[in-house]
């Protein structure tokens, strides 16, 4: 069975930085396109990026050139590294996978969430 758990989520002030990580089992991120999306309470999920089976890698706008996607294959950990950190980005993010392209809210195995806290 896919085991995906996010760690490293937690408080941090507006302006700063965090990396949160995703350890995956029972499973090889090689085959498959992976990403992050967060979900704000009363406000739909939100993919923010992935990395497609092609390596190549898509953001959203509210997070482009403050958040990078990264996959250790060898590990099998996917990473998010968020800098600039706003209040807006205060939500509980999820990892996911799915072999049809970068995860979007119907993917197919995702992780249990992580609270991420911005601080004003």
């Amino acid at each position: 069975q896919v085991q995906m758990e996010e760690c490293g989520g937690g408080a941090v002030r507006s302006g700063g930085s965090l990396r949160i990580s995703c350890s995956v089992s029972q499973y090889d991120l090689r085959r498959d396109a992976v990403g992050w999306l967060r979900q704000v309470p009363g406000k739909p999920l939100e993919g923010i990026g992935g990395v497609d089976i092609d390596g190549s890698t898509m953001y959203a706008d509210s997070v482009k050139g403050r958040f990078t996607v990264s996959l250790d294959k060898v590990k099998n950990i996917l990473y998010l590294q968020m800098n600039n950190v706003q209040p807006e980005d205060t939500a509980t993010y999820f990892c996911a996978a799915d072999p049809r392209g970068v995860p979007g809210p119907d993917a197919r195995n995702w992780g249990t969430g992580i609270e991420v806290t911005v601080s004003s």
